[in-house]
């Protein structure tokens, strides 16, 4: 589990088969690499992958096919492309962001980003198993970075974050252009929140066809939740 708040930034070079070497790259990599053994978690570009062998300035592990299949790590890369780690919450530690799996949804793209006085809004547009988990001020994980929702227009599937300078800076967030491919997560909590409503493949599956125990609107008011 992570938190969404980068600590510094690497590039990916592949290895061969399905192994990756990341290398840290900016002057915050101390925080990555001081304590990072074999089979910790990291998170890279919000993708949570083990470490298979621990380098000096980074660390080689292995993506899955389905982890390339779902996420921009299997896609092709540019080799200045850098990516954005994290290590695994600890506990104790603090929650600076929200809690971030590593588990990507699926890939969404940059439309467009505009420098205003006080931040950069940048608007993204995301695959619907992802846009039903977007809602207004809620909490969204973009390239492994917790941001929160500005805007949302369900009718196009198209979010609105807007990101603070320091954000911005010390992030792969400054690197994408429009068109970019992202990585995208929703939020846990609205997963959950989702499969207690709608057990069952929701992805396939009508709300209003549902017809067995769930938890409804009716159930959370005859339970005192109004």
């Amino acid at each position: 589990m992570f938190t969404g708040l980068i600590q510094a930034l690497g590039t990916m070079q592949p290895l061969g088969g399905d192994s990756w070497q990341i290398t840290c790259v900016s002057q915050a990599s101390e925080s990555i690499t001081q304590d990072l053994a074999y089979g910790d978690s990291v998170a890279v570009d919000g993708v949570c992958l083990t470490v298979e062998e621990v380098l000096e300035d980074g660390f080689i592990a292995t993506a899955s096919p389905e982890t390339l299949r779902r996420s921009t790590l299997g896609r092709e890369q540019t080799p200045q492309r850098y990516v954005n780690l994290e290590t695994s919450l600890r506990v104790g530690g603090k929650v600076g962001g929200h809690f971030v799996m590593g588990h990507v949804d699926g890939i969404g793209r940059l439309l467009s980003a505009e420098q205003t006085a006080s931040s950069w809004e940048m608007t993204f547009a995301a695959p619907d198993a992802i846009a039903r988990y977007i809602v207004p001020k809620g909490s969204i994980a973009v390239n492994g970075i917790s941001l929160t929702v500005a805007t949302y227009q369900p009718e196009i599937s198209q979010f609105t974050v807007a990101v603070i300078p320091l954000t911005y800076a010390e992030t792969n967030l400054n690197c994408l252009v429009p068109g970019s491919w992202v990585n995208l997560e929703g939020d846990i909590l609205g997963k959950y929140v989702e499969k207690f409503l709608y057990p069952g493949n929701r992805q396939d599956q009508d709300p209003d066809d549902y017809s067995g125990d769930a938890i409804t609107p009716a159930f959370l008011t005859e339970n005192g939740y109004l």
